[in-house]
């Protein structure tokens, strides 16, 4: 990923990263994330995890950016929730490189429009191609945090890691 990659998140990523405490991950592969404050907000309604994700802000590494509601947005919000739907049009309104999004159909819209996407488990892979990470540990944290991977998903992921 380019040093100047413009990258947009989803909820479940940064939140699933938090609770298994790697959001510095993201720090080390990306220059920032764009964080509509739709995905902001359904952030804090909970507090596991919230600390940290706020030190990030604070930091000037998540940026909080308003999303309107545009044609995009109502018609994308149809079959996504609001953080999902704020994610993917502000993907397409800016041309971002990547959109780190975990949801199927979320990742449906997103390459439907043409978005680049990964989520948490390319994160983990891309950390772990890095030399950051034991991927097999952090996949098994996810799960032990309620992420739900496929034994297929985690399967590939280690063979992935191996390439």
């Amino acid at each position: 990923m380019p040093s100047d990659a413009l990258v947009v998140s989803d909820t479940s990523p940064l939140l699933n990263l938090a609770l298994i405490d790697r959001l510095d991950l993201l720090e080390t592969q990306f220059p920032e994330i764009v964080v509509p404050r739709q995905v902001w907000n359904e952030l804090t309604e909970g507090e596991e995890g919230l600390e940290s994700l706020r030190e990030l802000r604070d930091d000037d590494f998540l940026r909080i950016v308003e999303v309107e509601r545009s044609d995009l947005f109502v018609e994308v919000a149809h079959d996504l929730d609001l953080g999902e739907t704020a994610a993917i049009c502000y993907a397409v309104e800016h041309d971002v490189d990547l959109v780190l999004l975990d949801e199927r159909d979320g990742r449906r819209v997103a390459r439907r429009h043409d978005l680049d996407v990964t989520g948490v488990v390319g994160v983990l892979l891309r950390g772990a191609k890095n030399g950051e990470v034991e991927l097999a540990n952090e996949l098994d944290a996810l799960r032990e945090a309620g992420f739900w991977i496929s034994d297929e998903l985690y399967s590939r992921a280690l063979s992935e890691a191996d390439e």
